[in-house]
């Protein structure tokens, strides 16, 4: 069976030429984990107050553990009871305590600074980052769907209130559509329980949204630009699929995760 890949968390795809973590989310890109890690620890031990170094060393452990899971394949995206249902098996214990303390310690490092600074975007940008990938973890790792609801609010709550103030970080536009498109490809009484929460899926939105992110997001726009790619295979628009993954493979040509994507 030919596997088929699709991106859960942040990567870059274009960075400022003197961007320190750079070389770690190419490394990620390339299912280098080890090495990534390897560059974003270092910046945390330069700028130990700094909650980008945490978050993305948060999101090497998690696109780790959805690499074992197998849960970058087009067949559980597209499978709904596996997409929407989480992964079989149970979840690597040292992989998930490194990635709940790196998360955690982004959050509180993030929160922090905005007690400080109320509109400070790099603040905003990694606590709306800990969140989405704590909703991620809780609802395909842990299977606790309902227990992720909490992270998604956080994270769409944040993630509004950079991009209020700072529009042109489309990284924010990941938490607000990749919760919109998930949501509304609930079941009805499931999304009828969010909907009471607070939680509302909107397809289109949540693609426009998704669109945002992957034209100007500097961490996540691979991210946004795969999973809108997936979420048109599952509107069944494959040519606009296809042009997205394109897109991809000609930016990372070295990747072995994009050169295994297959749109038919």
């Amino acid at each position: 069976m030919t596997r088929r890949f699709f991106l859960l968390i942040p990567c870059g795809i274009a960075f400022a030429e003197d961007d320190p973590l750079r070389p770690g989310f190419n490394d990620l890109y390339n299912l280098k984990f080890q090495e990534a890690r390897a560059v974003f620890m270092a910046w945390e031990r330069e700028h130990p107050q700094d909650p980008m170094g945490f978050a993305a060393e948060a999101a090497s452990h998690l696109f780790e553990e959805f690499e074992h899971h197998g849960v970058l394949t087009t067949e559980f995206f597209l499978d709904d009871e596996r997409f929407l249902g989480g992964i079989k098996g149970a979840p690597d214990t040292a992989r998930t305590a490194a990635f709940e303390k790196a998360n955690e310690q982004a959050r509180v490092l993030g929160e922090a600074r905005l007690k400080v600074d109320v509109r400070d975007p790099n603040a905003l940008l990694a606590v709306t980052l800990a969140a989405g990938m704590r909703a991620d973890y809780l609802s395909i790792i842990a299977k606790r769907q309902f227990d992720s609801l909490s992270q998604i609010r956080i994270a769409e709550a944040y993630g509004k209130r950079l991009l209020a103030i700072a529009p042109e970080m489309g990284d924010g536009y990941m938490a607000l559509g990749a919760a919109s498109y998930i949501v509304a490809c609930l079941p009805i009484y499931k999304r009828a329980v969010l909907w009471f929460g607070g939680v509302q899926g909107d397809k289109k939105r949540g693609m426009d949204q998704l669109a945002l992110a992957a034209r100007t997001g500097k961490y996540l726009a691979p991210y946004a630009k795969v999973m809108l790619a997936l979420a048109l295979l599952r509107e069944k628009r494959p040519a606009e699929s296809g042009a997205l993954v394109h897109e991809l493979t000609t930016a990372f040509p070295d990747s072995p995760l994009f050169a295994r994507i297959v749109v038919e």
